[in-house]
């Protein structure tokens, strides 16, 4: 059953992710069912995410079929077509292999399920504020998007506009829910640095933690030990849970990349003419301007914010290994040391960067798609 959910109080992990889950049953992508304290297959869900998806793969080839082999469908230019195309076989692709990794994604929920339960209320109170703004602004505007476009646009290819719709809110879905994912990971790094900062100043200090009664009779730096040994464990565990997100999100971005960079491409492309003394709009349309400045928008917004939480999650990850070494050298324990060198070692072992198939989500690789995009269209 799900818990009582209030908009910008989440309390545990399910809450927190909450809108994001409805907007995916909602598109038959959540064959789940979701308990007090774990996610779990629902049987009836998935037979019937599996007869849903199976209709809009049909319907997927259906248009493409229409648009490839027909002359009855005119968008407008060769280019428009070559669009739309790429759109229907990325698109159907997404859906396809999000359907397929659903036995993979729900071990990623549980993997993120364990590890946020490290937080206090407090970050999911925090978290909220931006996870369920981002989900249902983000739903909302495409919506609101798609319903224009088909007033004023398409609205002799009703099955286009609509299939297109859905494409649409799939991948925005998936992105969202991977950049969740990511963001949760971020705070949780976080708290694990904040606490060895925390230790740092017992050390440099000679604060008295507090600490439970049963281990008010430890010496403060068998605590100091046990804490950090703590520490290490739930950074294996945020470890792993980031080699899973890598694995079973790499396909779906991947050719969100692709989709993303050919309809900027394209629709840069038809929008700008080369003048002598360089690059003008052509703005003849007013709704059609419109419509292609929300497009790209959104658009250029979606990488960014992908990328923005990848570096900010890698930055966080890099501040722990600095954090360490501000400790060792303020350690004089020798078990401590130790423990801090072996986590050390860890870090070093652990790859926490957020990668797809080979290729670093981060500022360097926006740099270099958009600027192939860029000679593309000179």
């Amino acid at each position: 059953m799900w818990k009582r959910w209030q908009l910008f109080h989440a309390t545990d992990f399910q809450s927190l992710m909450y809108p994001n889950f409805v907007f995916c049953y909602i598109l038959g992508l959540f064959p789940y069912r979701i308990n007090a304290s774990t996610i779990e297959t629902s049987r009836q869900r998935y037979i019937l995410s599996t007869l849903f998806i199976c209709v809009i793969c049909i319907i997927d080839l259906i248009c493409l079929h229409q648009i490839i082999n027909t002359e009855a469908i005119n968008f407008g230019g060769i280019i428009r077509t070559i669009e739309v195309t790429s759109f229907f076989i990325t698109g159907g692709f997404i859906i396809f292999i999000t359907y397929i990794l659903n036995n993979p994604r729900i071990r990623v929920l549980l993997a993120m399920l364990e590890s946020s339960s490290y937080l206090p209320p407090e970050s999911y109170q925090k978290l909220s504020r931006w996870i369920h703004v981002k989900d249902i602004f983000g739903t909302s505007f495409l919506i609101i998007m798609q319903i224009c476009t088909y007033y004023y646009k398409i609205h002799d290819y009703s099955i286009f506009s609509l299939l297109s719709t859905y494409m649409l809110l799939v991948v925005f879905s998936m992105n969202m829910q991977y950049i969740n994912c990511v963001y949760i990971l971020k705070d949780c790094f976080k708290r694990i640095n904040n606490n060895l900062m925390h230790m740092q100043r017992i050390m440099e200090n000679d604060i008295k933690p507090y600490v439970p009664s049963l281990i008010c009779h430890m010496q403060r730096s068998q605590f100091l030990l046990i804490e950090l040994r703590i520490l290490k464990k739930q950074h294996l565990t945020l470890s792993n849970t980031v080699k899973m997100l890598n694995i079973t999100f790499s396909p779906q971005l991947l050719a969100t990349l692709a989709v993303t960079f050919t309809e900027i491409t394209f629709e840069l492309y038809k929008h700008l003419i080369q003048w002598r003394d360089g690059l003008s709009f052509i703005l003849d349309d007013k709704m059609s301007d419109i419509h292609f400045l929300m497009s790209m928008g959104y658009e250029v917004l979606k990488i960014i914010l992908i990328v923005w939480t990848c570096e900010t999650n890698k930055n966080q990850v890099l501040e722990i290994s600095t954090t360490i070494h501000d400790v060792l050298n303020h350690a004089t324990n020798e078990q401590i040391k130790e423990e801090l060198y072996l986590f050390s070692l860890q870090i070093m072992h652990c790859k926490n960067t957020l990668s797809t198939k080979g290729f670093s989500m981060n500022a360097t690789l926006l740099a270099a798609v958009s600027n192939k995009s860029f000679a593309l269209i000179k």
